[in-house]
């Protein structure tokens, strides 16, 4: 899928459309899909739960070596680098679902094919450390779901687990139906409009002091994160703020910031995105339903995506 570079004006709304966009195909039943640990281990009931839960629709690749052990890495980076290589490689493998987050996606992004990945793009799957996969995809022009991991997918206790399946399934085998994010907090009015784009702060930190980082023009930008105090809230959107990665940013999108209470100060997260990001002058909306909170639906990073009040809609075009 191709868009012209450029911008246009469209009731008053500034939509940015996408250079080089290549979008995987949607996902069907039956298709193959890849399994990887490219982060930390991760639980073994939980995981084998979600596999069963996918493999009642697709095809399914995975091996022993997934459960490998290097302290809080999922085996070394060379095991966890061919893996995930491997699946970029596979013209059968349709999709990528990445096990758990944690740690460890970041040392291997340099060892990873990735004009494989622009001669045949296909979709990844994942959250919270995956994040750095997501950005390397999208500045290479190649879509991807930001949703839950394998592990997640089959967390028995978590309350909106069957909203989260489906919306996995909808971002995978339906890309271009508009999805919608309603009732969203308001932190600052504004329309707008441009690509999604976004995902943990902490690992978005990560890549811009790698200078890995490179936040679309003109994209809306959705952050959460988990345990972290305010403060250290505070230091990562200055951090980012300061570097200028959100300086082209359309407006900005607020997911679960779980287990981020207030220290001894008394100043909440929320108070901290709402000061940080005032002088961007963009929409801002708090408490959508994405990241490591009960709920963690998926979205598209890449996809077209409009701000209008407390809503926010989405779609590939």
């Amino acid at each position: 899928m191709e868009y012209r570079a450029g911008v246009a004006w469209s009731t008053g709304v500034l939509w940015l459309r996408l250079a080089s966009v290549h979008a995987p195909a949607p996902l069907r039943e039956g298709d193959l899909i890849a399994v990887v640990a490219p982060s930390s281990p991760f639980p073994r009931e939980a995981f084998l739960a979600g596999l069963a839960w996918l493999s009642q629709r697709y095809r399914l690749r995975a091996t022993s070596a997934l459960f490998a052990r290097a302290g809080f890495l999922a085996g070394d980076d060379d095991r966890r680098a061919a893996e995930l290589a491997s699946a970029m490689r596979d013209p059968l493998v349709r999709a990528i679902f990445c096990a758990r987050g944690g740690y460890g996606a970041t040392r291997i992004v340099s060892k990873l094919p990735w004009e494989e990945l622009q001669r045949s793009p296909k979709w990844i799957v994942g959250f919270s450390d995956v994040t750095a996969l997501h950005a390397c995809w999208a500045s290479r022009g190649v879509p991807s779901v930001h949703g839950p991991n394998v592990t997640g997918l089959g967390a028995s206790s978590w309350p909106f687990l069957v909203q989260a399946r489906f919306s996995v399934m909808a971002a995978l085998e339906h890309p271009d139906r508009p999805c919608r994010w309603s009732g969203l907090t308001v932190v600052r009015e504004g329309r707008a409009a441009g690509p999604l784009f976004g995902g943990n702060l902490a690992l978005l930190c990560a890549l811009a002091a790698a200078g890995q980082l490179a936040v679309p023009e003109g994209a809306i930008v959705l952050l959460e994160d988990v345990t972290e105090r305010p403060y250290r809230i505070d230091r990562m959107l200055t951090s980012l703020l300061e570097g200028g990665h959100l300086a082209g940013a359309a407006g900005v999108v607020f997911g679960s910031f779980d287990q981020c209470d207030p220290g001894p100060d008394g100043v909440t997260a929320r108070e901290v995105a709402m000061e940080r990001t005032r002088s961007l002058g963009v929409p801002v909306l708090w408490g959508a339903p994405f990241g490591h909170g009960d709920r963690n639906e998926a979205f598209i990073v890449g996809a077209s995506a409009e701000i209008d009040a407390g809503t926010l809609t989405w779609q590939l075009r």
